[in-house]
């Protein structure tokens, strides 16, 4: 029993060997970087997600009409060591991929080296989660809120007879508020209120901050098939003013490290590239029979593609984590 036992304990699971391809990734040696039993913890969350998009973005890939790639999206075809050094940074930064609106992984085919590289595109919540752990005045409370025509709000300003700014917010009626005319944000100090901040946003400030090729099953308006839709617009608009509120937040210049500029270099070289809502809108063109459900995670969006014809089997990913067959990632287990 004793020999089981510890012949056991050397098998590794598909997201521990991915953990180790990682570290070695990063470091560009044999050597293994030193992190956390939490920071593994991440990794193999990401390892988790990745793989997950991988199989959802490939069933895409095969279900479309038109304009389908050639290459397949699979692990085969992923850039492992860019992937290696974001999961890294992200995980470092505390980034978990498993939590609702993190983190977006959208892979895009790099033309130059015919590989996928798997894009991070930063959530609200995981906007909110770098600003506390980096910001250089941090809020104690961050209040969200959309105003509609019936409720009776105003925003009161610092002023030479004010030392404090704040608001006064009355709903009229919890139950038929009438249309979106607007919102704010607002950061509390419970130390020095002094420092209270808010920020109005009218309509126009929220339309503003639309996706350039913003999907009317978000944003409402007319959908692809020229139906005129709601779209979940209270959602979106809530989270534009969310992800204002905390992006608002200075870093602390003492605060940043190697992981964090790594974040951000990708979060800048990400603004080039389609949102969310971009992608999931192109996705909705291209393919006339596919279907969006579960908008009102904000940003977490799965795609359900209908396939006309027989999906080959996707090379699962514990198969590709327990051989030697693929040449790529053949030297790094």
């Amino acid at each position: 029993m004793e020999t089981i036992t510890e012949v056991a304990k050397l098998v590794e699971t598909p997201s521990e060997r991915f953990t180790k391809l990682v570290m070695r990734e990063f470091t560009g040696s044999s050597e293994e970087v030193q992190v956390t039993n939490f920071q593994k913890r991440l990794i193999q969350n990401y390892f988790i997600k990745v793989d997950q998009t991988l199989k959802t973005s490939e069933l895409k890939r095969l279900g479309k009409s038109k304009n389908q790639d050639s290459v397949p999206v699979t692990w085969d075809n992923l850039n492992i060591s860019k992937l290696a050094i974001d999961v890294m940074s992200f995980s470092s930064v505390g980034l978990d991929a498993m939590q609702p609106n993190h983190i977006n992984l959208i892979p895009y085919k790099n033309n130059g080296t015919g590989k996928y590289d798997m894009t991070f595109i930063i959530g609200y919540r995981g906007l909110e989660l770098k600003a506390k752990k980096y910001g250089l005045d941090i809020p104690d409370d961050v209040i969200v809120e959309l105003v509609y025509s019936t409720d009776k709000f105003k925003q009161i300003k610092k002023d030479l007879s004010n030392k404090i700014e704040g608001f006064i917010f009355d709903i009229t009626d919890d139950f038929n508020r009438g249309d979106i005319i607007g919102g704010f944000y607002y950061h509390s100090f419970n130390d020095d209120p002094t420092k209270n901040k808010i920020r109005v946003f009218n309509l126009k400030d929220i339309e503003k901050r639309k996706p350039k090729y913003a999907s009317a099953e978000f944003w409402g308006g007319t959908d692809y098939n020229g139906n005129k839709t709601d779209g979940w617009f209270e959602l979106m608009a809530e989270k534009t003013i969310c992800r204002s509120a905390w992006n608002s937040i200075t870093i602390d210049s003492e605060k940043i490290d190697n992981h964090l500029i790594s974040v951000l270099d990708n979060d800048s070289h990400d603004k080039a590239l389609p949102t969310v809502e971009d992608a999931v809108a192109t996705e909705v063109k291209e393919n006339a029979n596919s279907k969006l459900i579960d908008f009102s995670t904000f940003d977490d969006v799965l795609i359900e593609t209908k396939v006309a014809e027989p999906v080959k089997a996707i090379r699962p990913a514990k198969e590709l984590f327990e051989t030697k067959a693929v040449a790529t990632i053949e030297a790094d287990f």
